[in-house]
């Protein structure tokens, strides 16, 4: 029997610009030390932003609020991962390798979401982590996710 992967890829969403809208997608191209293709964050310092389902589901409740993961603005969803105190550690997503550069902090934008998200989110990385793409390739929903350390 194979193992079960620690996590999985749950959602991919794509920035068309600076504060503009996020496009759901099944799949995305990773591209070395520049990003997701067809992203307005392409070849910037925060290359990919990824949140976790978990801890994103646990700050929705905390709040009593229905909102969905993608108002976080992030780029991946992954399940099964803890991103706290993730800073400098390889995670792998299907044959990609994301190096975690730090935490990303939540911005006023959480608020317009639902009134005091962004005050619940500051805690143990509730923002989500950002990331420089090391290992390229095509990720797709479903795909795998784990560390590569453990």
């Amino acid at each position: 029997m194979m193992a079960r992967p620690d996590g999985r890829l749950e959602r991919i969403w794509l920035k068309r610009a600076h504060r503009g809208p996020m496009d759901a997608t099944a799949h995305a191209l990773l591209v070395a030390n520049q990003g997701i293709r067809g992203n307005a964050n392409y070849a910037g310092r925060r290359q990919v932003t990824i949140i976790g389902l978990e801890r994103w589901q646990e700050l929705t409740a905390e709040l009593g609020a229905d909102v969905d993961p993608s108002a976080r603005r992030a780029n991946l969803l992954v399940s099964g991962i803890d991103l706290q105190e993730s800073r400098g550690r390889l995670l792998l997503v299907g044959c990609c390798g994301l190096r975690i550069g730090g935490e990303t902090r939540p911005c006023e934008r959480m608020d317009e979401a639902s009134p005091g998200l962004q005050a619940v989110m500051r805690d143990r990385w509730g923002g989500g982590a950002w990331a420089v793409v090391e290992i390229d390739g095509e990720v797709a929903l479903g795909d795998p996710v784990r560390w590569a350390d453990g």
